[in-house]
């Protein structure tokens, strides 16, 4: 019989953590999730093993780490026991090549549209539906026709184009690999010339980096950093210095997704703004909306709904 030994990843208690404990209708999303990655990915029997039994562990933390930061110390867990720290590489560059392509074909009609903010915030939020963490598969361009025949369940599209007129300086979230794409086409009808746009500080599911951000050439449209943390999530002080500093320093902060908005929920910040697909029953209660329905929304109406 192969000999288990449990890996546990700790952080240190002078963490900052969230305030409430982390719904325990996410513990079952993770399992998922991983149960998907181990079967997708070659790994020894004895790994999925270790891995398994090491994740029963983590899990049995009282929901004492959001679900972000629970994700990144399983991610963790599998690179030390696999010694591969990127276990959805494959997803992100079929993402990515998927993405170009349809991006590259809405182009000319985002150009050509009466209205091409709105089109290109539609067509940003569709591409929200890349999320390997979330589900093993999805169907963009139909979340794209969806998203463009159906109303938003939070609709503030009027009050996020004035709020980004009057920015001095606008900072933008990346979430997932090849739905960034989709926020360049945005980023280019928005045009602000003061726009810095951020992927994590390293793998983190199929989250984008900077090798993602290069690829899609963001840089050439807006000054491109990391956050310095590699949780599928924005938690400022985790950050490094210089993300820190452009956080605190932004006019607007647009962020794009679910893992971000675990990580800022709890701010009271106007200068937030979420713009996501809620695709789990967890974000969908927390925003008063039904599951599988759009968001853009500014952090403060959602606090008081």
């Amino acid at each position: 019989m192969t000999k288990i030994i449990i890996m546990v990843l700790t952080t240190t208690t002078t963490d900052i953590r969230m305030t409430e404990q982390r719904d325990k209708r996410c513990d079952e999303c993770l399992r998922r999730s991983w149960a998907a990655t181990l079967d997708r990915n070659a790994i020894s029997n004895a790994e999925q093993e270790l891995f398994i039994q090491s994740m029963g562990v983590a899990l049995q933390d009282e929901g004492r780490q959001n679900a972000p930061e629970l994700q990144r110390q399983l991610s963790m867990l599998y690179g030390k026991i696999t010694s591969d720290d990127d276990p959805f590489r494959l997803q992100k560059q079929l993402s990515n090549s998927v993405a170009a392509q349809l991006a590259k074909e809405w182009q000319s009609k985002v150009n050509t549209d009466n209205d091409p903010f709105k089109l290109s915030l539609r067509l940003a939020l569709a591409a929200n539906i890349i999320d390997y963490g979330a589900a093993s598969q999805f169907d963009l361009q139909q979340t794209i026709e969806r998203v463009l025949n159906s109303p938003l369940a939070i609709d503030q599209t009027g009050l996020l184009r004035e709020k980004i007129q009057s920015a001095k300086s606008i900072l933008y979230l990346g979430d997932n690999a090849g739905e960034i794409f989709f926020d360049k086409l945005f980023l280019e009808v928005i045009a602000h010339p003061n726009v810095t746009f951020v992927v994590r500080g390293g793998p983190a599911l199929n989250d984008a980096t900077l090798e993602d951000a290069l690829l899609a050439d963001i840089q050439g449209i807006a000054k491109t950093i990391t956050n310095g943390f590699n949780a599928p999530s924005t938690i400022p002080e985790k950050g490094h210095a210089a993300f820190r500093h452009a956080f605190d320093e932004a006019d607007l902060i647009i962020s794009k997704g679910m893992g971000n908005l675990e990580g800022l929920m709890h701010r009271q910040d106007n200068r937030i703004f979420f713009l996501l697909m809620a695709k789990c029953e967890v974000i969908a209660d927390y925003l008063s909306v039904s599951k599988g329905s759009f968001v853009v929304a500014e952090n403060t109406y959602i606090a008081t709904r």
